[in-house]
């Protein structure tokens, strides 16, 4: 009897133990054992977060690595409330506006698309069959759309999702004090001294111009590449002088909250799958398609 109950005090120690291990599975991919990482696999639902920032000048006040750092604090942040495996760095982007200025790391295109590919390939090997990719850099608005249509060229056993940028709700917030705002300007500087202060430096904010010098005069739904470089040759739009914390705080939060609704409704979605092999199987034979 004396050992039946020394037995059951034992299993009473280690089942909380276990799940204290199970709760402090890290979220960070690189961080987690190879035994961890099937847990982690499990405990996500086979879903994972792949942060997309770049590396590009920010203004003369804020680090290269700007969108890198803001994406995965908010991937991070939003994985600790609804648990999903996060990728590594990857920087790999679309960002020939910017190799004008240093620091810049400028993939060619089919490198980008090649390298995304692979990546979400060997992600989905390894477990993530539903994998979130946020993008952190307006630079991949184009490109990350057309690479979730490129899923439909052949047939995956995994789905790939997109969250694109996460506006604040409308409401009592903070005000933005800038009306141009759309690079290393009042919002991303304000959202980086959240992330990394310690890589912020204010006193250097005005030391250039952000102000859209309007070079092209193009009738507004007429695209060309160089229209970024032809209103923002400094790669700098807007003020970053007029961040501030509350701002930064604001954002953020409403970004952090978007990608957990984001990892929410993907965990729930049994449907893009199904329907993804449905497509392929009629694709196969399209003259038997019918209404």
């Amino acid at each position: 009897m004396g050992r039946v109950l020394l037995l059951l005090a034992a299993l009473l120690m280690v089942a909380p133990c276990s799940i204290l291990a199970q709760e402090k599975l890290s979220v960070q991919w690189e961080e987690l054992t190879a035994e961890d990482f099937r847990t982690a696999i499990q405990q996500s639902h086979g879903t994972c977060l792949l942060p997309f920032g770049i590396l590009e000048k920010h203004g003369p006040h804020l680090p290269l690595g700007t969108d890198l750092l803001d994406v995965r604090h908010a991937a991070l942040a939003a994985a600790h409330q609804e648990y999903a495996v996060v990728f590594p760095e990857y920087y790999f982007g679309q960002i020939f506006e910017a190799q004008h200025e240093p620091g810049t790391i400028a993939y060619s295109a089919h490198m980008q698309l090649d390298l995304l590919q692979e990546t979400t390939d060997e992600m989905a090997r390894n477990g993530c069959k539903k994998v979130i990719i946020v993008n952190g850099h307006g630079g991949n608005e184009s490109l990350l759309p057309f690479f979730a249509q490129s899923q439909l060229e052949k047939r995956h056993d995994y789905v790939v999702y997109v969250l694109g940028h996460v506006a604040p709700p409308e409401g009592p917030g903070p005000r933005k004090k800038t009306s141009i705002d759309m690079h290393a300007g009042e919002s991303e500087t304000s959202k980086m001294l959240i992330t990394r202060p310690d890589l912020v430096h204010m006193d250097r904010a005005s030391n250039e111009s952000g102000a859209d010098q309007a070079r092209l005069k193009l009738p507004e739904n007429l695209y060309t590449g160089i229209w970024w470089y032809a209103r923002f040759p400094n790669h700098y739009s807007g003020d970053g002088s007029a961040a501030t914390r509350e701002l930064g705080e604001y954002q953020m939060n409403a970004w952090i909250a978007g990608v957990v609704e984001a990892i929410q409704a993907v965990k729930a979605d049994d449907t893009s799958l199904r329907l993804q092999n449905e497509f392929f199987e009629k694709a196969k034979h399209p003259l038997d398609t019918r209404p």
